[in-house]
């Protein structure tokens, strides 16, 4: 990973994010969250994770469209019915509040992949270790979870193949018993070296004393200048979401989704706050080619 923004100071890059993830939940309106989705992923795709996020779109679109299809099946509020379901009305709010919580996640899920591209596990450990150094720890490894568990379950799908378990040939009964054996071998192998890294921390004396940093970061005029940028931009949008704007009334009465003057420049800055990345990407690049 050799990038502008992650080069940046670990205080700026976390900012950013947890800006992002701020106003995913908070400007909860489709034409700021369609922005979201839309700059985060060119983000992802600059920062060379394009294939990655490929992979992940299946998963995400499955969890999406489940929340976006749940929702107007389990909530009937809404003053516009447009079909009748099972006896249950089926109202064009129900479906718009699905759809925007549907893109609300995917705009989170988007912001933790690049996330966990540009804070990487010593720039956690570096902002919060000194603070609360077990809970880090375990954030930490916590958070590395999820793909480490699919890399384990790819190794041991490949062993027990040779030895004839597999969950895609058989009968029902024998994929789930083979399924069943996958997660059981799975969970044995991250609990003991779970205990193992426990043991090798606690023997070390991890979060007896102050902790040192190996990496040292130090914030240039750079930083402070981008850092700032964002305490701005995100000022302006907290004002903003605090006047109503950026935030789509639903219930009980669906407000038109056209963009006023003042949710305008609320998303002006806000697209400003999304593009920061991109744009200290724009200035690298061309800063390298006024050298060629």
């Amino acid at each position: 990973m050799n990038n502008a923004f992650f080069s940046t100071h670990p205080i700026t890059s976390f900012c950013y994010y947890a800006g992002v993830i701020a106003f995913g939940m908070l400007l909860f309106h489709p034409v700021f969250l369609v922005a979201s989705i839309a700059a985060l992923t060119g983000i992802i795709v600059i920062h060379g994770e394009g294939k990655r996020l490929l992979k992940l779109l299946p998963y995400y679109a499955l969890m999406g469209g489940s929340v976006a299809v749940l929702n107007p099946l389990f909530s009937h509020r809404g003053r516009h019915i447009l079909f009748y379901f099972m006896d249950q009305p089926v109202t064009l709010e129900a479906i718009l509040y699905g759809v925007t919580m549907m893109l609300s996640l995917i705009c989170i899920m988007l912001a933790f992949v690049s996330f966990q591209q540009i804070v990487t596990t010593d720039k956690w450990m570096y902002l919060f270790s000194r603070v609360a150094p077990r809970t880090s720890l375990l954030t930490s490894m916590s958070i590395r979870f999820v793909p480490l568990f699919l890399r384990r379950l790819e190794q041991i799908t490949t062993v027990q193949r040779m030895k004839g378990v597999t969950i895609h040939e058989g009968s029902l009964k024998k994929r789930g018993k083979d399924g069943m054996l996958l997660v059981r071998v799975l969970l044995t192998w991250s609990l003991e070296e779970a205990l193992q890294t426990a043991d090798s921390m606690k023997a070390r004396g991890y979060g007896s004393a102050k902790r040192s940093s190996y990496v040292i970061y130090r914030m240039d005029r750079r930083d402070w200048y981008v850092l700032g940028f964002l305490i701005v931009a995100g000022a302006a949008c907290v004002w903003g979401w605090m006047q109503g704007y950026g935030v789509l009334t639903i219930y009980p009465r669906l407000e038109s989704m056209h963009l006023n003057q003042g949710e305008g420049f609320i998303f002006a800055c806000y697209c400003a706050f999304l593009l920061t990345p991109a744009v200290l990407e724009g200035m690298e690049r061309r800063t390298w080619k006024s050298f060629e």
